[in-house]
């Protein structure tokens, strides 16, 4: 495959990953403001702008965090290149690029949830519209993903698709998990108290895990079970854990049809072997920020060399 190719399939996975991702951080970010008073739930938006990378461009534009502000920011922002609609658009983007390699029905269903999104974007979002707009954005990703595992060949085409949005969702599952224990709990006497165990709830349900963590856990909400659910869990499909063991399993699938591997395959082997050998306490005795930060560096490097590796443009 072309290396142009292969940069826009595996970026239209990471473009309709992320976008869903970020209207899950912003689902998080607007439960946890709604336990608090008005000063202090500006300080979780700016924690969630921060956390989305897009605090320098929010702040050109807006001198306070109020919750419309800064939703509308993520959302439809023209001047936001981040924005949920802005990056629905790069997945179409990319998609039209490589038309002639995906399947008519996954191309239909991006250029219908391209439209859905773009309709929905139209107008200023208001306070009683956001959760049916989260929603929306959500459910579209989804009918993507199962056009493209419903109707696409295994081959490289789709390797590359789900390596890119497995990449994207390891990122931005760590980054919801590091929005609620570093930026937004306010201070540590609030550990283990409501608002702690709130907040932690508010986690579970924006990455649609809440109801299989009361499965798999008779404990209630608290930080180091759902550490261990949202990182070390294999069993569900958020986790950094699962993401990596999907990983690993399409880059060797793209071994076995190239007849080799690469350097991205030994530094994927040293990252999901590490996150296989580690405990849960292990990760809170290092400090569950230290942790975030030192993996999201290393999901950083991994994608730089598959991109290195199988010579993506830019």
């Amino acid at each position: 495959m072309l290396g142009r190719n292969a940069n826009s399939i595996f970026w239209m996975f990471r473009y309709l990953e992320r976008a869903e991702n970020t209207a899950r951080l912003l689902e998080a970010g607007f439960r946890m403001a709604m336990t608090r008073d008005e000063f202090t739930s500006q300080e979780e938006w700016r924690s969630v702008i921060q956390t989305a990378g897009m605090r320098r461009a929010y702040e050109a534009e807006h001198g306070t965090y109020t919750g419309i502000q800064a939703w509308n920011f993520v959302l439809r922002d023209r001047k936001n290149p981040q924005s949920v609609l802005s990056m629905v658009e790069n997945v179409r983007t990319n998609a039209r690029a490589v038309r002639n390699m995906i399947s008519r029905e996954l191309w239909e269903t991006i250029n219908e949830s391209w439209m859905e999104v773009r309709d929905l974007l139209s107008a200023p979002v208001q306070q009683t519209q956001l959760g049916d707009v989260i929603n929306a954005i959500r459910r579209e990703a989804t009918l993507v993903r199962g056009a493209m595992e419903g109707s696409m060949l295994r081959t490289d085409v789709f390797n590359f698709a789900r390596i890119g949005g497995f990449i994207e969702r390891a990122d931005n599952t760590a980054r919801i998990l590091d929005v609620k224990y570093y930026l937004l709990l306010p201070t540590l006497s609030h550990v283990g108290g409501s608002l702690d165990n709130i907040q932690w709830d508010s986690v579970l349900r924006s990455v649609g895990g809440d109801r299989a963590y009361r499965w798999l856990n008779h404990v209630g909400v608290e930080a180091k079970s759902l550490a261990d659910f949202l990182i070390l869990d294999r069993r569900f499909p958020r986790s950094l854990a699962f993401a990596y063991g999907k990983i690993r399993s399409n880059m060797a699938s793209l071994a076995e049809a190239y007849g080799e591997e690469t350097d991205a395959h030994i530094l994927l082997r040293d990252i999901d072997t590490r996150l296989s050998d580690l405990s849960v306490g292990e990760i809170i005795d290092e400090g569950l920020h230290q942790f975030i930060l030192g993996f999201l560096s290393d999901n950083q490097r991994l994608a730089d060399a598959i991109a290195r590796d199988y010579r993506f443009i830019e």
